[in-house]
């Protein structure tokens, strides 16, 4: 392929991020081949449909099927850039060990089609050493080529790691739009992939080396949950003061430098939730603080379901509506959800006495079978439902006036309704608790 030539493209995974990534590249007149283990992702995506929720996400992918501009396979097929963007999450067993087996997995498929003069980009977000890690079991798998880092001269393959910097609801926009860190194996790795991003990203493309880009993604997650778990620690102090949390972060952040985040029921996704653990486990000595925040914001969680539990529990008549099982408002991703997990806990202690209300969800997640727990819209959450327990802060709950709630017992663990009449001395703080 001559550098005035569009390359052809292979995007290895078609999640979250996999899919719009595969269409943003096929938009801009590249031919792409998105690959998948599922059946049904595959099916949906050459019918030019969808099997996630994103904005305007439904639209891109069918024009770009139609103009033939994308397909999906479960066979991988030869390419001349390769883009992987498949999960990387932790073992839940203690030790919160990263598990990179799906990169590696891709990066084998890869290796069974690679040839002289291709790119390989890891998007995944991964623990620091991980790309170096899928060059070297390229290089066991094909010793006939020559590897980026392990060879003398020019190298046949260009190797790099670029993560994704994306808010679910804005990915298109984001992916389009904003800065990337591209890593290289070695400076011309970079120039390389920094010459394919080009071709679809406006943001300013930054080259450095691949250990670096790593840790790059991992600090930027890490610095956003030790700011979260700030606000979570602030709302749990403000609940045992019986202070509104809203109010006080409302205050303070009217200093000039002061920036207090919003807490909620506790942290969620792929990225917040996971990427910190990555750093932690790399520098298990060094961490005392991003670990700290971890501990903070998963504590967070049980701190709403005592209290979420406490106020179910003062009732006993009363039917229970849980507003959201999504880990951010607008969204369909229940990945490491907190709300997902307050709701599962309560519907396994309270039975058919809670409903939940998510508006992105066709049926309740797996977790919920045989607790006697309903999915319900939120009309008759608020005609039937007695208690409400806001755990999401999605448009549709935002939107409810006071005149239907009014006479709600509310547990609002997003501060989404300032105005709901405060809680009752009988009642302490539960009615705007954060």
């Amino acid at each position: 392929m001559r550098g005035s030539e569009l390359p052809e493209v292979c995007v290895v995974g078609l999640g979250y991020i996999g899919l719009p990534t595969a269409a943003v590249i096929a938009r801009a007149g590249m031919k792409v081949l998105g690959l998948d283990v599922s059946e049904r992702v595959v099916e949906t995506i050459n019918r030019g449909e969808i099997h996630i929720e994103e904005v305007d996400l439904d639209g891109l992918v069918h024009g770009v099927v139609q103009r033939g501009l994308l397909r999906a396979s479960t066979t991988i097929a030869p390419a001349d850039v390769f883009v992987i963007a498949v999960p990387t999450p932790f073992a839940k067993d203690g030790r919160h060990t990263p598990d990179i087996s799906y990169v590696l997995s891709a990066a084998e498929s890869v290796a069974a089609v690679l040839k002289a003069g291709d790119a390989i980009i890891l998007e995944s977000t991964s623990p620091v050493g991980t790309t170096e890690q899928m060059r070297d079991l390229i290089a066991a798998k094909r010793p006939d080529l020559k590897l980026p880092g392990l060879c003398e001269g020019t190298p046949d393959v260009a190797i790099a790691y670029c993560p994704e910097r994306v808010l679910p609801g804005r990915i298109l926009e984001e992916l389009t739009n904003n800065d990337r860190s591209i890593g290289g194996i070695t400076p011309r790795c970079a120039r390389k992939a920094l010459a394919f991003y080009k071709r679809f990203v406006r943001g300013t493309c930054v080259t450095t080396d691949a250990r670096s880009a790593e840790m790059t993604k991992l600090v930027e997650n890490a610095y956003r949950d030790v700011n979260i778990a700030f606000a979570n620690e602030l709302s749990i102090v403000s609940d045992a003061m019986g202070l509104d949390v809203w109010e006080v972060i409302r205050l303070a952040n009217r200093h000039p430098r002061v920036n207090i985040l919003q807490p909620g029921p506790g942290v969620g996704g792929h990225c917040i939730a996971v990427d910190p653990w990555f750093i932690v486990h790399g520098a298990p000595e060094e961490t005392p603080l991003i670990r700290t925040a971890r501990g903070v914001n998963d504590g967070k969680i049980h701190h709403v379901i005592a209290r979420a539990a406490a106020l179910v529990e003062s009732d006993p008549k009363a039917k229970v509506a849980c507003l959201g099982l999504a880990f951010k408002a607008n969204i369909d991703d229940f990945r490491e959800s907190p709300a997902r997990l307050v709701a599962a806990t309560l519907a396994r202690r309270f039975g058919d006495r809670i409903h939940v209300v998510e508006p992105y969800a066709a049926e309740l997640p797996i977790e919920f079978t045989d607790t006697g727990a309903s999915l319900i819209d939120i009309d008759t959450a608020l005609e039937t439902c007695e208690v409400l327990i806001v755990l999401v802060d999605h448009d549709v709950f935002r939107s409810v006036p006071l005149a239907e709630r009014a006479d709600k017992t509310v547990y609002d663990t997003r501060g989404i309704w300032p105005d709901q009449p405060a809680a009752t001395e009988t009642e302490p703080a539960l009615r705007k608790a954060g």
